[in-house]
């Protein structure tokens, strides 16, 4: 949304909660959660809300991310958009000619100015709100959707700082409705088949995950007025830490039922030298360039240690900048053995081929066993239909099928909360000299009855 870039970034994120972020500089916000009272309202712990008929979609930001729901949404049965808002006239333009190549009806459009999203969710004619804008527009823009009545959808992180993660708990207990962060990692073939086996107790008892997130962006740094770049290159010369955690946890914390048996405890971080970004300025723009007058502090390589309530621990991990390959990680370790992603690979003490100490990497044996019902009801239509692989469309089938069917999401506020928190707790711990930093319990203690995430789909 280009409206947000540059000279209005800091004005946008100093008009939310974000400020305390930005006010505190390289130390970032809270370094420790506060005491919280008691919600004003319910949990919402496995939320079902009454059958929809028909799903209303409203969009906020169609541009870089967003514009994939468009494609999605047209493509699901039960699903219809009724209204698009984003400031940037060249990527509404493209979001007409997508919808009208569909034969979809004409959604209302917004675009006049930063805050048209407010006339946006409060239409009659829309249920839930899809928000794909930079990472300080996601916490007012999912506010406003609770508090008109709507469900909201949320891109990741689901806010920056523990106060606006809490402030959306408290907004979706209040309200009765959902809030949840669109994690689509969670919905690979991959996760799900992983998902399943430990459901199925393949690897015994766990004991230690590994996640990430590594994936060169440098040159996201030529975006300059518009996309990606624009706005996120910003926040490596203002907060030191893991600025984008979700990918890779998410699925470790629903393989080790998070927030459903377990929870996180306490955080330590630390990070390497910040050194790729400044080069990478140097090397590809002239002196001059804005791009070589940024203080660039966020480490090159983060490194998080997770402790869990139940003593399970995962290494975390963020890199956006060094030159080499893709990866999550993606490791769970077991009493009877591992499964380790990129590439993919599995070694078992009781149940694979006797050998332990070597990686079987064959993985069709395992596909045809513990593929997830999901992805096998709805993989096919999923690859066909796109986004990473097929997992952003079945995320969308996904949270589409559960309201049309009423029944509870697979993700919910308490998980978008505790997965996005690992951002100021990261940035906190790594001013503090890797000291701990204890995770708040969003669930307030329910996370100890609710009930882990079934294998579903079947």
């Amino acid at each position: 949304m280009s409206e947000f870039n540059r000279r209005s970034f800091m004005k946008a994120s100093l008009g939310t909660a974000a400020i305390g972020v930005l006010a505190t500089g390289a130390t970032g916000c809270q370094s420790s959660p506060r005491p919280r009272a008691k919600s004003a309202g319910q949990s919402v712990l496995g939320l079902v809300v009454p059958a929809m008929a028909q799903v209303r979609v409203g969009l906020i930001g169609v541009g870089e991310r967003g514009v994939g729901y468009i494609n999605h949404f047209s493509n699901i049965e039960g699903a219809v958009i009724t209204a698009i808002c984003d400031t940037d006239l060249q990527v509404i333009a493209r979001a007409k000619t997508l919808l009208q190549q569909t034969g979809k009806p004409e959604p209302a459009w917004y675009h006049a100015h930063a805050e048209s999203y407010l006339e946006l969710v409060q239409r009659p004619d829309v249920d839930i709100v899809v928000i794909a804008t930079p990472w300080q527009w996601h916490h007012p823009m999912a506010k406003a959707t609770l508090l008109a009545g709507k469900h909201a959808f949320v891109e990741v992180p689901m806010a920056l700082t523990l106060e606006d993660l809490w402030d959306l708990v408290d907004t979706a207990e209040r309200m009765q409705r959902n809030c949840m962060m669109l994690e689509n990692v969670c919905y690979g073939r991959d996760e799900l088949m992983v998902l399943n086996m430990v459901r199925q107790g393949l690897f015994g008892e766990l004991l230690h995950g590994e996640a990430a997130y590594i994936h060169e962006l440098r040159w996201q740094m030529k975006e300059i007025d518009r996309k990606t770049g624009s706005w996120r290159t910003g926040y490596h010369a203002k907060l030191n830490g893991n600025l984008y955690p979700t990918h890779g946890l998410g699925p470790i914390a629903q393989y080790m039922n998070i927030n459903r048996g377990d929870r996180f405890d306490y955080l330590s971080a630390i990070s390497s030298p910040a050194l790729g970004r400044a080069a990478y300025a140097k090397r590809e723009f002239p002196a001059d360039h804005q791009r070589n007058q940024l203080n660039y502090i966020c480490g090159d390589i983060n490194t998080s240690i997770i402790k869990t309530v139940q003593g399970r621990t995962i290494m975390l991990q963020h890199d956006t900048t060094t030159p080499r390959p893709y990866s999550r990680h993606n490791l769970i370790q077991g009493t009877n053995g591992v499964f380790a992603g990129f590439p993919n690979r599995i070694a078992l003490e009781q149940g694979g081929n006797g050998n332990y100490h070597e990686w079987m990497t064959d993985m069709e044996p395992w596909y045809q066993r513990y593929d997830h019902p999901l992805w096998q009801r709805m993989g096919a239509d999923a690859e066909r239909n796109g986004g990473h692989g097929g997992m952003d469309f079945l995320m969308c089938w996904r949270l589409i099928y559960c309201l049309r069917n009423a029944q509870p999401l697979d993700q919910d506020v308490y998980d978008g909360a505790a997965w996005s928190a690992v951002v100021p707790l990261s940035v906190a711990s790594v001013a503090d000299r890797g000291n701990s930093k204890d995770f708040p319990d969003f669930t307030r203690g329910l996370w100890q009855s609710a009930t882990p995430l079934p294998v579903v789909g079947a």
